[in-house]
Formats: C-alpha cells, structure tokens, sequence
C-alpha cells in the first residue's frame, strides 16, 4: 500500500533539502492526510526507527537553534506507517529498519568512500582538462547514488 505517490515525494525532497523540523514534519504530514503526531516522532526516533535531529544555528545575532531532520525521515515514516497497514509490530519493523540502515549506511560510506578515490586517482594522473571531465561525471555519479539511496 503507497501512501503518498513518488511524484508527491519527490517534490517534498527537492522543496525541503535543507532539512524539515519537527513542527514542519508535523505539518506535512497534517497537509497529506497521514496522521501523525509529536509523541509519535518522538517514539520512532527514540526507537531507533529515524534520526535524532540535528541542532542547526539561525544567521543572526540571538537567533538560536533548532532541531531539523533530513528530508528523507519522511520516507522513512511513510515506510513505517505502510509497514504498519500491512500488520507488521513495532519490533517487526524496529529489527527489519534497523538490519536495512545499517546496509544502507555501510553502502553510502562505501559509495563515498569510491568516489572519492575515484576523483583522487584520475586527478593525480591526467591532465586538468581530463580532471575536471573526470570530476563532472563523478558528481553526476554522486547525485545517482544519492537518488538510489533515497530510493531504497
């Protein structure tokens, strides 16, 4: 069962780059129709199941800080609560959650790890020109594995 369809999340991804505090988290969710609420994300990141956020300072004198999430803890919640719909428990979901971002986290750095030995590699040993070709399609490559990461 898909909640919110890909082109939906897509758009949220590119409108919210930097990053959704919780009260904006809330209110997404609110403006789709999928109930969610503070106590909840709380739950979820006390579990384990999403990130802690991240403390983000404000440009300004005094301005403070806030907490953000990355963008992708709404695919996240989306794939809980479809986990959710399809009768699986909350430790269901916490084993199977957990045992998934471990993979994924170990293929990012692996994928970070490449590409920049990669970049290094080539920019040693070929011209300027070659390097700076060579650095446009590893950042292409780049973008790829992010969206394949956001995918998975």
């Amino acid at each position: 069962m898909k909640i919110i369809d890909d082109t939906t999340l897509a758009r949220i991804e590119k409108d919210n780059a930097g990053g959704l505090t919780s009260a904006d988290l809330l209110a997404l969710f609110d403006n789709l129709g999928v109930q969610l609420g503070e106590a909840t994300l709380r739950k979820y990141v006390q579990m384990g199941l999403l990130p802690r956020s991240v403390r983000v300072g404000s440009k300004g004198k005094h301005q403070g800080s806030k907490g953000m999430y990355p963008v992708s803890v709404v695919r996240q919640i989306l794939q809980i609560k479809e986990m959710m719909a399809d009768n699986y428990t909350i430790e269901q979901i916490k084993r199977d959650f957990l045992f998934m971002r471990s993979d994924m986290d170990q293929l990012q750095q692996a994928l970070r790890v490449l590409l920049k030995r990669i970049t290094t590699a080539l920019r040693d040993r070929r011209s300027p020109l070659v390097a700076q070709a060579v650095e446009r399609e590893v950042g292409e490559v780049r973008s790829l594995s992010k969206e394949l990461l956001e995918k998975l």
